[in-house]
């Protein structure tokens, strides 16, 4: 059985809830609820046997008898007792609520389609592939916002297939999202190693992987995401919710991947007498941290380098600004130079995210123990950007758009690469920089590239007028939010409507 059929079956009902009132988001919410309390009845059944974290009386088998407002009823109050309880099950149904307006399509939704499947049965393939089909289409309903979460999978796979986690290796995603990066891992390290120990598959599900999420809806299809897919359970749950830069967690970790929330500085909105609005900034204050900024990119990549264990390696996904921003930013490039191995830059094109605007890169690097000499030798930048024209619908990134990629990292031994830029090859995308050569550069900027643009000297070269106009959109949208922060540190107000 294919994931397809039941993603097909799911959200060809969504679209009757939707004239209902029920947005994307809204629909994945109650699906999660409800597929959570049918998953824990099939256990208690054989072969599984199990007891469910469940009380009774907000069972599965309570919902299926009931019909009409009486079933309304006990949903809500279901969905309320649950969000009290602690575990996997406390942070599913915290502060849930029901968002039906009709008895009768809730009934459908439970009679009709979640009661008729068995959903423990299926492969965790098959299940947590339908679950991560309904996400992706609530990313892509551009209006709910959800797409912010949303990293597209074929990256997500192109960069674990370079990191490649281990048996034993603790992962960590501090910004989450519906855990993308923790899943793959997750696959990768069972697709690799098929012959693991029943100690290494309880340790694969209950001790390597962790999450932080600040946003509780976000985290709650996190949570289900994974347990679909076999991780976690009601005594272990690899998700905090919470702000991720408030503090030192303590924990550290072999190998971390994310992909940190784009968009402004952190600021608060103070209305003061008289209805004077102003902004303050969050300042993240840390005494780990190099320096201090109200950039969340900058602090996220401080804070990644924390979390990391001696030579423990990471890979996140950042935007432009990061390369090259002075002030907090040059220090914090400088830094990272040199007490860390940065030994690998790969250029995004636009067009992948749901988030317009964005310009992005991901950044690999190692943490190494403290030294005179600068640990960063070469950084090795791989240009999947110039030239390059992918848009969400038309012409979504494919995994093997990243083949070359993969293949120039060299992950059986990245010590060992071969640039395919020379001279007499100037159209190749990867060549090295070595550390003398980006610490003299202007603020240590590592926004580096080479690649002739041919759109700009050969017009038969020239990508689609709706690719065009997408490029155009996003280079406004990224202009302006350049414009926004450089406004919100001279004082104006933020928040700058563009007609």
């Amino acid at each position: 059985m294919s994931a397809f059929p039941i993603v097909q079956k799911l959200w060809n009902y969504c679209n009757v809830l939707r004239d209902d009132g029920m947005s994307y988001g809204d629909y994945v919410e109650q699906l999660t609820y409800l597929l959570f309390l049918k998953m824990a009845d099939e256990r208690t059944k054989t072969p599984y046997n199990q007891q469910s974290p469940v009380p009774e009386q907000h069972g599965w088998s309570s919902l299926i008898k009931k019909d009409g407002d009486e079933l309304f009823d006990h949903y809500r109050h279901t969905l309320e007792a649950l969000g009290n309880q602690k575990g996997t099950l406390g942070l599913i149904f915290n502060k849930a609520q029901n968002k039906f307006q009709d008895p009768a399509k809730l009934r459908r939704l439970v009679v009709d389609l979640i009661d008729k499947e068995q959903w423990v049965s299926m492969s965790a393939d098959v299940k947590g592939d339908a679950y991560e089909g309904l996400l992706e289409k609530n990313a892509q309903d551009t209006k709910s916002g959800a797409g912010q979460y949303f990293t597209p999978r074929p990256l997500i796979q192109a960069i674990v297939d370079v990191m490649a986690p281990k048996p034993g290796e603790t992962v960590s995603d501090p910004a989450c999202g519906t855990g993308g990066f923790l899943l793959a891992a997750h696959d990768y390290v069972v697709k690799h190693n098929t012959h693991l120990t029943k100690d290494q598959r309880r340790t694969l599900k209950e001790e390597t992987f962790k999450g932080w999420e600040l946003v509780q809806a976000t985290a709650r299809l996190c949570a289900m995401n994974m347990l679909l897919h076999g991780i976690g359970s009601q005594d272990f749950e690899p998700i905090v919710v919470g702000d991720s830069l408030a503090a030192d967690p303590g924990d550290r970790f072999d190998v971390i991947l994310t992909n940190p929330p784009f968009g402004k500085k952190s600021s608060t909105t103070i209305v003061g007498e008289e209805g004077r609005v102003s902004k303050e900034r969050d300042v993240v204050e840390r005494n780990d941290f190099w320096t201090t900024t109200s950039n969340k990119q900058l602090n996220f990549l401080q804070h990644v380098k924390t979390l990391l264990r001696q030579n423990g390696r990471a890979a996140l996904v950042l935007p432009d600004n990061v390369l090259f921003e002075g002030g907090a930013g040059e220090t914090i490039r400088r830094k990272l130079l040199h007490e860390c191995d940065v030994h690998t830059l790969l250029r995004l094109p636009t067009g992948l995210f749901y988030a317009q605007g964005v310009k992005a890169n991901v950044l690999f690097f190692d943490k190494k123990p403290a030294s005179e000499t600068p640990w960063t030798r070469k950084l090795w930048i791989y240009d999947l950007r110039t030239n390059m024209h992918f848009t969400l619908k038309t012409n979504p990134l494919k995994r093997e758009d990243l083949d070359e990629f993969v293949q120039c990292y060299n992950p059986a031994n990245r010590h060992d690469r071969k640039p395919t830029w020379s001279e007499q090859t100037p159209e190749g995308r990867f060549r090295a920089y070595g550390y003398d050569e980006l610490v003299s550069r202007d603020k240590a900027s590592l926004d580096i590239f080479w690649l002739r643009d041919e759109s700009l000297s050969d017009s038969d070269n020239l990508p689609p007028p709706d690719v065009i106009a997408q490029e155009i959109v996003e280079d406004l949208e990224a202009a302006l939010e350049q414009f926004r922060l450089i406004a919100g540190d001279l004082g104006a107000p933020e928040e700058v409507e563009v007609a």
